[in-house]
């Protein structure tokens, strides 16, 4: 799995724009460099649920850390708000559109 990629990418971008910016920035940052990385390639794998659980949680944990939060109930609320998709819900779409593809 690519976590330890998404976990460094995520990094490097609490590293560089911190809590200096907004959380929408820091999001968009998220989706449109660390979420590529994480997802890569997975389309053409079977995962099981404990292998898209263990996606989300890099995703989630991302926005405990970013929110400043331990609750999940936080987490999801946010990620509703921020029109979010958490990796078992982009996975499910891009296998769907890859089998069509097909």
């Amino acid at each position: 799995m690519p976590k330890k990629s998404f976990y460094r990418s995520a990094n490097v971008i609490f590293g560089k724009v911190g809590r200096a910016t907004n959380e929408e920035v820091v999001i968009q940052l998220l989706v449109s460099k660390c979420i590529p990385i994480l997802m890569y390639g997975l389309e053409t794998c079977p995962l099981i649920k404990s292998q898209l659980l263990s996606l989300d949680f890099a995703v989630n944990r991302f926005f405990m850390k970013l929110f400043r939060t331990s609750s999940t109930e936080v987490v999801k609320q946010c990620q509703e708000y921020f029109a979010f998709e958490i990796p078992s819900v982009l996975w499910s779409k891009r296998v769907n559109k890859f089998e069509n593809k097909l």
